[in-house]
């Protein structure tokens, strides 16, 4: 489980066995768990939340958001490295 960077008590990281998904990220408090947050990211630098699994706090979850677009192109290319490819939700 690749963590890519923490946010106060939240973790951002991607699960090392999905490679034939496109590319997304979960969140979750503490830890990683089972039904973390799971979140995509457009080609077009943007970010759908495909669900809230772990029950995120909206407040928490668009400052969490924000993170992550800060950090799209470094999310991108560690999924390329570790995955080989880049592919999008939409």
């Amino acid at each position: 489980m690749p963590k890519l960077f923490k946010f106060g008590n939240y973790y951002v990281y991607f699960w090392s066995n999905e490679q034939n998904e496109p590319v997304h990220v979960h969140v979750s408090k503490g830890r990683a768990a089972m039904n973390a947050t799971k979140i995509w990211l457009t080609k077009s630098g943007g970010i759908v939340i495909e669900h809230n699994k772990s029950r995120i706090p909206q407040d928490d979850l668009k400052q969490i958001s924000d993170a992550i677009l800060v950090n799209y192109f470094r999310i991108c290319s560690e999924w390329k490295e570790r995955f080989g490819i880049l592919d999008f939700y939409c």
